[in-house]
């Protein structure tokens, strides 16, 4: 059997001192999809927090690549990308100074592969303006341009459909799809309901797990 991109076992997490879930167990191969479900205050988003190596769980153990996250955490931006609920850029800097900045996280690219991931996300002719400047959508797709770029093939994405239209979701779900179609893997958190999905899609209720 081969090793796993991301497992967890046995997870547990606590917040203000209410136990949200435990016993949560979860295995993601190249090519999975899962979407973490829930009501608001059921530990989604902290969950995801757990799996990206941003918190530490309560009881239970995170592998990356069959090692333990936590002997990691130096290294994990070269494993996986993260994309909060908030847009994660800075305001004052332009797009391509934004990207220029997070990408470097990874490895340096050039501005040629900055500026077709800003167009690939709709935002040809506002990559020099400071994203103060930008709409709440425009922001949104600067931090999403990184998905169209080189780099880590596990993404975890919180709440990433977040401002944009109608046509920035369709475009990302197509995105998301294909990435895990050809052997990427993507966790998410999203009220959402999506419409295009890989067939290795699945979905974890954390009411499963609910205390």
């Amino acid at each position: 059997m081969s090793i796993p991109v991301l497992e967890a076992t046995g997870l547990a997490c606590e917040r203000d001192w209410r136990l949200l879930f435990e016993h949560l167990d979860l295995r993601l191969s190249a090519g999975d999809m899962v979407q973490i479900s829930g009501p608001n205050g059921s530990g989604k988003t902290s969950l995801l927090r757990l799996l990206s190596g941003l918190m530490q769980p309560t009881a239970g153990d995170v592998l990356l690549d069959g090692s333990p996250m936590a002997a990691q955490r130096s290294n994990l931006a070269h494993h996986l990308l993260w994309i909060g609920h908030a847009a994660g850029i800075k305001d004052v800097l332009t797009p391509v100074e934004n990207l220029t900045w997070l990408c470097a996280l990874h490895h340096r690219l050039d501005t040629a592969q900055i500026w077709s991931a800003l167009e690939a996300v709709g935002l040809r002719g506002f990559e020099d303006v400071p994203c103060h400047t930008l709409s709440a959508g425009q922001k949104r797709r600067v931090a999403l341009a990184r998905l169209f770029l080189p780099g880590p093939g596990l993404w975890m994405l919180d709440e990433p459909f977040t401002a944009l239209d109608k046509q920035g979701v369709a475009q990302l779900e197509e995105h998301l799809a294909v990435h895990c179609e050809q052997g990427g893997v993507v966790v998410l958190t999203t009220h959402h309901v999506l419409s295009r999905k890989p067939a290795t899609y699945r979905d974890l209720d954390l009411g499963q797990w609910a205390v």
